[in-house]
């Protein structure tokens, strides 16, 4: 017996078997940003310990900046059923969901809920805060939901407001920004280091054919840039870019967390989940600049945890900061 072959064979078996299960593995990965997902709050456990010590009071207030579904606050209403709770949400589609969802709550002014950017959240309520949270970025029903915008793999209006009633959509800053303007925003907001040749193509192409769908412009993206790295889509960052600019995030945040930090009583925790570098350094330096409000619960950011990643694969870029008040 040719004791090589057996051996050379039993490596190409092994081989195979790894390379199947990776690229199944990578498939399931990337089906996941296909498939409409149920909305999970990310890195809820983290968030729950960050609320312990108020699982025993009464009177707390707490603000959620980001309502959404309402998945943490779901989760922090368990652990404390006192909460009076005073929420914020641009999204339309969230305040239809929280109506059908929470009536009880919101009629008995347990839940007080508000459509407005947290930005303005000392408009509708001026007290002390004792647990906020801010959970930036998209949520799962806005990818998922084509006619939104957000998403690069379903075709949809080249939208991207957060509040889908007013203001300018990405379609517009696509179709009428200069060149050099373009290529500044994608890269200070995308952080992307050679966008001329992607800019270019869009001012080519828009002299016939204005930007109305999300489809032409990951298409053009994917056609001049091409996928450089696997599972990860070559118009991520660029999409990103042009919501990061439309909604004014970055703005907002570098602007509402003095004042949250401010508006927290003694001992009170503000929670902070970010999902880019840029958002996460604002929130990074603001907590440390203020010592004489209070300081960051942790030295390092927390991550979730890879069963968390795995069972949320949209979870893998979070990161959580929280500050306490003293």
């Amino acid at each position: 017996m040719d004791l090589g072959a057996v051996q050379k064979g039993i490596s190409d078996i092994g081989l195979t078997y790894l390379q199947d299960k990776r690229i199944a593995i990578d498939a399931q990965l990337k089906n996941s940003y296909f498939r409409p997902m149920l909305h999970i709050p990310v890195l809820s456990n983290e968030i729950v310990t960050a609320f312990e010590p108020f699982v025993d009071q009464t009177e707390i207030v707490y603000l959620d900046g980001t309502f959404g579904r309402g998945g943490h606050y779901k989760l922090l209403l368990e652990k404390n059923p006192n909460l009076k709770t005073f929420a914020f949400d641009q999204d339309p589609d969230a305040h239809t969901y929280a109506r059908e969802n929470f009536a009880d709550l919101i009629q008995s002014k347990t839940l007080n809920l508000f459509q407005d950017n947290f930005l303005n959240f000392d408009k509708h309520y001026t007290g002390g805060i004792d647990f906020a949270l801010l959970d930036l970025g998209v949520s799962s029903p806005q990818l998922d939901r084509p006619e939104r915008g957000f998403s690069f793999y379903h075709d949809g209006p080249l939208d991207m407001r957060m509040n889908n009633l007013e203001g300018e959509t990405a379609a517009d800053l696509v179709n009428n920004m200069s060149e050099n303007d373009l290529v500044v925003l994608f890269k200070t907001f995308g952080e992307i280091h050679n966008p001329f040749r992607v800019v270019r193509a869009i001012l080519e192409d828009r002299q016939t054919t204005p930007f109305t769908t999300t489809k032409q412009l990951s298409g053009l993206i994917e056609r001049v840039d091409g996928w450089r790295k696997k599972g990860f889509h070559p118009a991520t960052q660029y999409f990103m870019a042009l919501r990061l600019k439309i909604n004014r995030e970055l703005e907002v945040v570098d602007q509402v967390l003095p004042k949250l930090m401010e508006k927290m009583n003694k001992n009170g925790r503000l929670a902070v989940i970010t999902f880019h570098s840029l958002e996460d350094r604002i929130v990074k330096n603001l907590f440390r600049i203020y010592p004489e409000l209070g300081d960051p619960l942790r030295r390092k950011v927390t991550h979730p945890t890879r069963e968390e990643e795995l069972a949320n694969p949209r979870s893998r870029s979070a990161k959580l900061r929280v500050f306490v008040r003293t």
